[in-house]
């Protein structure tokens, strides 16, 4: 005699066409390799609540441009003691990602040559390839910048 098991309740499936309120998330982490880690797992967890299904295209996007951002905060704006913030906003159909950091002397250079041997170098060229906007602005409370970058989700 066979008994069967009940299924498993599903996650509840979203409209695969997102059209944002206004939402608002942002959170401090250690400028460390397990902080980038985790603004990347907390932005994707926050996407997804949001309507931005894990597995798209834009939540695919939007996850690579934070990881560079975090990366980026940690390996080249790292201070002793001092965190990065990520920040993310979605309006209409916009998302915006701010990655904060606390160190200024650094300032941001896109350039397009890199050797094919070279590790690095690329990071701030996905950003440019995958968002529809991007920049920086000195920090206004204190040392350091804040790096942006926009994508429009197709409705």
């Amino acid at each position: 005699m066979t008994s069967k098991q009940p299924s498993l309740p599903l996650r509840p499936a979203r409209n695969a066409q997102p059209r944002f309120t206004w939402h608002h998330f942002t959170m401090r982490f250690s400028s460390t390799p397990r902080g980038a880690r985790l603004a990347r797992h907390l932005a994707g967890e926050r996407l997804d609540a949001w309507g931005i299904p894990y597995g798209s295209d834009a939540h695919d996007a939007l996850l690579l441009i934070v990881a560079e951002l975090s990366s980026n905060a940690v390996r080249h704006g790292h201070v002793s003691g001092r965190d990065f913030r990520l920040c993310l906003t979605a309006e209409g159909t916009a998302i915006r990602i701010e990655v904060t950091d606390t160190r200024g002397d650094h300032l941001l250079a896109l350039t397009g040559q890199t050797s094919p041997g070279q590790e690095g170098g690329r990071g701030l060229l996905l950003v440019a390839a995958l968002a529809d906007r991007w920049g920086w602005y000195p920090r206004a409370d204190g040392p350091g910048k804040t790096v942006w970058a926009v994508l429009e989700v197709a409705p």
